[in-house]
């Protein structure tokens, strides 16, 4: 069973930047992607951020190109979201996710993913 626990969140101005951390508690070996997914209030959960484990392939939204970067540990059980230029749109719940896709046109998809975090809150003030 594959359980993850993310960190970082918190408050922050707008331009501001935080590191977010998603730690596997179990092997993560029978997974391929990680992702980073987010729900704002009232929103749909849209993934923002993947990582095909492995060969170290990245897939990002149109809305954080460019700001975040999605990395990994060289040990594959802690996966990194690196938040720079943050916006008050950025403000969500920040989720951790991880599954086996045998489509990368499905990274953004939350029903892809097998596994989640319980989240961690990001708030960006103007």
């Amino acid at each position: 069973q594959v359980q993850l626990v993310e960190s970082g969140g918190d408050s922050v101005q707008a331009g501001g930047s935080l590191t977010l951390s998603c730690v596997g508690t179990a092997s993560l070996y029978r997974t391929n992607f990680m992702a980073w997914f987010r729900q704002g209030p009232g929103k749909e959960r849209e993934g923002v951020a993947a990582l095909l484990l492995g060969a170290r392939t990245t897939y990002y939204s149109d809305s954080v190109k460019g700001r975040f970067t999605v990395a990994q540990d060289g040990a594959k059980k802690t996966v990194y979201l690196q938040m720079n230029g943050l916006k008050p749109e950025d403000t969500a719940m920040y989720y951790c996710a991880a599954g086996t896709l045998y489509d990368t046109a499905m990274w953004a998809n939350k029903h892809a993913y097998s596994y989640w975090g319980q989240g961690t809150q990001v708030t960006v003030s103007s």
